[in-house]
């Protein structure tokens, strides 16, 4: 049976605030827990007025304190952000205040704009070292050797799992390399999603962390107790979308009865083209449309962003898709 699991976005709301969004994101996982939801994972996004997601490791701690069983997870640390040293003494510690639940998906993107990636203070080619710094966050994850002069404390030996995120076949690849779990992020890239899986289980070499290829595929879902009411919660993602073509970035929206109002033609074609394997509707459209997903990809797991604006109806969106 393909196992679920939850993409948490941490989005701040109108009338809202950040700290709210942090409470929203472990109250969340606290249910998904008991819906039998796999992992929780939270992405690193910057200088996002509507994502309080910056400080990932810190939102991570957050939201495992809050829980008991579910795995929490980085999906992902953008890691040409970071020391790859910082990166495994983070997720050490994590491991070892949660031990046995704790992921780390790792992204070659900045997760920003390039204004930003100035104010991290990373150099411009970080990301050509993505394969040889991801090896090394491996390295000081894994246990100490005698004579080892630099060790990621109190990370060495945790072996946190890790995983290689995706939106395009470069990541496909280097996760076959490295015999790593492959999460490809068709939540927003869709038309890469089928090339990519095949690149990644063609290629696939076993290593000491996975014998056979695994592959989770990201996808929105947003399920309520018919179509129309899906769809209507569905126009909160879709404006989100549609403001980035437009260069803005603000907080997550109440939904709206016409979504038409809203947008663009091009806006319109844009956004549908990024939310192209979206599944929206009642719980029995999002079974078929989840079984058709399997089917076609042949997915190990899914990652389901549900991207909706009210707390409640959020949460009973992931109660519906989990029951579907």
């Amino acid at each position: 049976m393909t196992a679920l699991s939850i993409l948490e976005l941490v989005r701040v709301r109108e009338g809202s605030d950040a700290r709210q969004a942090l409470d929203n994101a472990r109250d969340l996982a606290v249910h998904a827990e008991g819906w039998g939801y796999k992992r929780i994972w939270v992405a690193e996004h910057h200088n996002m007025p509507g994502i309080a997601s910056a400080a990932t490791a810190v939102v991570l701690a957050h939201i495992a304190a809050g829980t008991k069983t579910i795995r929490v997870g980085a999906g992902g640390i953008m890691l040409p952000n970071h020391a790859p040293y910082i990166i495994a003494e983070q997720f050490g510690t994590l491991a070892q205040l949660f031990p046995g639940r704790i992921d780390l998906g790792l992204g070659r993107a900045p997760g920003t704009d390039q204004l930003t990636v100035r104010a991290i203070r990373r150099p411009p080619d970080a990301s050509d070292h993505f394969p040889n710094d991801v090896l090394e966050v491996q390295a000081f994850l894994a246990p100490a050797v005698p004579g080892q002069r630099i060790q990621a404390v109190p990370a060495a030996g945790t072996n946190v799992p890790l995983w290689i995120l995706g939106s395009s076949e470069f990541g496909a690849m280097l996760a076959a390399e490295l015999g790593l779990p492959y999460a490809f992020a068709s939540h927003f890239a869709p038309e890469l999603l089928l090339p990519a899986l095949q690149l990644y289980r063609s290629r696939f070499k076993p290593s000491e962390q996975l014998a056979q290829p695994y592959a989770m595929v990201g996808v929105n879902i947003i399920a309520a107790e018919s179509d129309r009411e899906a769809r209507c919660l569905a126009t909160t993602q879709q404006m989100s979308v549609a403001d980035r073509f437009r260069g803005t970035r603000g907080l997550s929206r109440p939904p709206i009865e016409d979504i038409e109002t809203y947008w663009t033609p091009m806006e319109k074609a844009q956004t549908l083209d990024k939310l192209a394997r979206s599944i929206i509707g009642s719980p029995a459209t999002v079974r078929a449309g989840m079984d058709a997903l399997i089917a076609e990809t042949g997915a190990d797991e899914l990652i389901i962003v549900s991207d909706v604006y009210d707390h409640a109806a959020r949460l009973r969106s992931f109660e519906l898709i989990a029951t579907a």
